[in-house]
């Protein structure tokens, strides 16, 4: 019976007279929708344009009109343009075909790959999904290997961590989250290319992700030159993507590159729609963005999604308030230098200035050991750089300092490591054991 009644109500919304609107006004990212009273905060529009169809998703309504937000270039939009609903918010394709597969920010394919229509296994869902709830999250025990010994040993990440990578411009962090991409024993990675110059996609995923990497990722990309609400939606759809395997009992590596290009495409939005600017221009909805997004990594009763979140640091000033609001939300940071990568060290990883917030839950009491062993080495080697570059430095001064000397090319080639040497995490932490031997 409910078979039946279930065929009716499908039966009648397809013989419901299709209600169409118009466009009543156009300014700036705001596109104002009259005629359409059904329509709630969230849902898609389709506007017809002499370009073809444009997709706008409703954000706020006035008394007979819709304010939506275009997802892809107003060019050709014009007043009293013919309007539908589609029937409810945006929604994405997710399953496990999804792997090996290059989508845009709204989740379409952008490859030469088949189409993901009528796939088995595929459904669609909507990009919006609620953030595991605080007291059923399992607690982070267990380890995660990233093949990256600096991190590893020193920065150790657990399953369903978040950890942010913060950089200026040109520093490694893409090519760093390329040798996580290929190095990590996660089972499925998906990765967020979100305002990146489009001659570095390609390049990321020949050169730096390559086909092994690409075999078990889904990657979501939107150009700098996307529609600033499909770079904030890219987001939101490597998100829901990455919950889905979490959903399924996978163990989920969620990389973004970048949070702050995240942070300004909702700022451009925001402003747009008349917020006033706050911290260095960033309005209020952005330091509620951040949150809402990162609270949806970590671990679950089923799985985990660990978080790698890149940030882009303006001028190099770790004060910066995008950077600042993400390490107060995350479980932890990795600082990449600008000194180290112009040294040709590579990754450029700061690891005194890194932290894990989880490192004594992942690690024993002997790994632990070693690896503060060695940051009090490079502590006093950094605190009598200056004096061993004059000279002027007194062996037996310091114990720390004269053990960091001792062993400098050592601890050198153990933080060093080329783009495509993955390093298991128990070689690591034996390579430790033996860089801070006697």
């Amino acid at each position: 019976m409910s078979a039946d009644l279930a065929l009716r109500e499908r039966l009648l919304a397809a013989a419901a007279p299709l209600r169409l609107g118009t466009v009543s006004e156009l300014v700036g990212l705001q596109l104002e929708v009259r005629g359409i009273p059904e329509a709630a905060v969230g849902d898609l529009l389709e506007v017809r344009t002499t370009h073809g169809p444009l997709l706008a998703e409703v954000a706020a309504l006035r008394p007979g009109a819709a304010i939506c937000l275009p997802l892809g270039t107003t060019t050709g939009v014009r007043v009293g343009d013919t309007v539908r609903t589609t029937g409810g918010p945006l929604q994405v394709q997710v399953g496990a075909a999804l792997l090996g597969r290059v989508l845009d920010g709204l989740g379409r394919p952008i490859d030469d790959g088949p189409s993901l229509d009528g796939m088995p296994g595929m459904e669609r869902v909507s990009t919006e999904h609620a953030a595991p709830n605080a007291l059923t999250r399992p607690r982070i025990t267990e380890p995660l290997g990233l093949g990256v010994r600096a991190l590893d040993a020193l920065v150790p990440v657990g399953r369903g961590q978040r950890i942010g990578v913060m950089a200026g411009s040109g520093v490694g962090k893409s090519s760093l989250l390329s040798m996580i991409a290929r190095g990590t024993d996660a089972a499925v990675n998906v990765i967020a290319l979100v305002g990146e110059r489009g001659r570095e996609v390609r390049e990321f995923l020949d050169r730096d992700l390559g086909p092994e990497g690409l075999a078990r990722s889904v990657v979501v990309v939107a150009t700098s030159d996307a529609p600033a609400v499909e770079r904030l939606r890219a987001a939101f759809t490597a998100t829901r993507i990455a919950e889905w395997f979490r959903d399924q009992g996978r163990d989920v590596v969620l990389m973004m590159d970048s949070l702050t290009r995240v942070a300004m495409a909702q700022r451009e939005i925001g402003l747009s729609a008349g917020e006033p600017p706050a911290t260095r221009g960033y309005p209020p909805s952005v330091f509620g963005l951040l949150p809402r997004l990162l609270e949806r990594a970590g671990t679950s009763a089923d799985g985990s999604i660990t978080g790698v979140y890149t940030v882009l640091i303006e001028g190099d000033d770790l004060q910066d308030p995008i950077g600042d609001t993400a390490r107060s939300i995350l479980d932890g940071h990795v600082v990449l230098s600008r000194e180290l990568a112009t040294g040709g060290h590579f990754p450029a990883i700061d690891v005194l200035e890194s932290i894990s917030r989880v490192h004594g839950a992942v690690t024993t009491p002997e790994q632990r050991q070693d690896a503060g062993l060695l940051r009090r080495m490079l502590a006093a080697h950094r605190s009598v750089r200056e004096l061993v570059e004059i000279g002027a430095y007194v062996s037996g001064a310091d114990a720390d300092a004269d053990a960091a000397l001792a062993r400098l090319p050592r601890i050198e080639a153990f933080l060093r490591q080329d783009l495509d040497d993955v390093t298991p995490r128990a070689e690591t932490w034996n390579q430790l054991a033996g860089v801070v031997a006697p």
